[in-house]
């Protein structure tokens, strides 16, 4: 008995760094579309994964180092993945937060976890039974509703007026091909230096876009309270704070348990909205919704049992 009090504990704490790790990713969103006309999005992006860096680096140098061999022996497969979960990603979120409301694009990444166990099949092979392939059609079903604002058949006209959906359903693409590439991270890589290696390198890829929208596009950061702690913000518990309370999270649980606190990230996320930026749903959110959350129960929790 004894045994088990400081067990139950330790994932009691467990379950506060998952539930703060999805209300710092939902505050993302809702900080990224309140800022959307003040700072750039590349600007934002970029300024973001510099701060982050700047504060990690002097705990990622020396497990770097000793990894370097492995780093060289897998540089592509860490390139590529840097590419899509650190430049790909939060820069195409922002991009899409300039125009689409943050509700929306929320509800489009609750979606992700049907598009990773997608990607699983299509490069690993990972067996998919008939109700997960059944959650994955409903839940794109969902995200055809949301994006074309309940009128099915209107669907192409939204995509091509700029609202913002390509961006956000890019960015969930490449976070959903990141994550299915997360089973071939090198076992002798350790989690913060491999953290650090695609900080770093992320960065050094988004810089040249940085460049191109200061330079040519004109578009430039005015460094004031609101952009400052909105860097602050993204920075430091979006992307540091959120990493370090995930690792913890799923290290005291298993992967299995915490996978399924993703699923609160629209859910704080749609909350915030609603009292930052007074976003309110409408019935198209709602059907959206319902389809979305659907095929995730069929595919993640029916389907997963089926199989098992």
């Amino acid at each position: 008995m004894p045994a088990s009090k400081p067990a139950s504990r330790l994932e009691g704490l467990a379950y506060l760094l998952l539930i703060l790790t999805t209300l710092f990713w939902g505050g993302n969103f809702v900080v990224g579309r309140a800022v959307h006309a003040d700072i750039p999005p590349l600007a934002l992006a970029w300024w973001r994964w510099l701060v982050a860096l700047v504060v990690i680096l002097p705990f990622v140098v020396k497990p770097l180092w000793q990894a370097r061999s492995v780093i060289r022996q897998h540089w592509p497969l860490l390139a590529l993945m840097s590419l899509l979960g650190v430049t790909g990603f939060n820069t195409l979120v922002y991009l899409g937060l300039q125009t689409l409301p943050a509700s929306n694009a929320i509800l489009l990444l609750s979606a992700c976890p049907l598009f990773i166990l997608a990607f699983s099949w299509l490069l690993f092979r990972e067996k998919v039974n008939l109700l997960q392939t059944l959650g994955m059609l409903t839940s794109l079903l969902g995200i055809w509703v949301l994006v074309s604002r309940g009128d099915l058949l209107d669907l192409f006209n939204q995509l091509g007026e700029g609202g913002g959906n390509l961006w956000i359903l890019s960015a969930v693409i490449c976070w959903a091909l990141y994550s299915a590439l997360l089973r071939r991270r090198p076992a002798g890589l350790p989690g913060m230096a491999f953290f650090g290696l695609t900080v770093i390198l992320g960065w050094l890829f988004l810089t040249p876009f940085y460049l191109y929208e200061h330079w040519v596009l004109e578009r430039s950061l005015t460094l004031n309270t609101t952009s400052l702690l909105s860097i602050g913000y993204v920075a430091l518990f979006a992307s540091i704070a959120a990493f370090l309370f995930w690792n913890k999270g799923v290290e005291v649980l298993t992967p299995n348990r915490a996978g399924y606190f993703i699923h609160l990230i629209p859910v704080w996320g749609i909350l915030l909205a609603s009292i930052f930026l007074q976003e309110r749903l409408e019935g198209f959110h709602w059907t959206g919704m319902a389809f979305i959350f659907s095929g995730i129960w069929l595919a993640t929790f029916l389907g997963r049992k089926r199989g098992s």
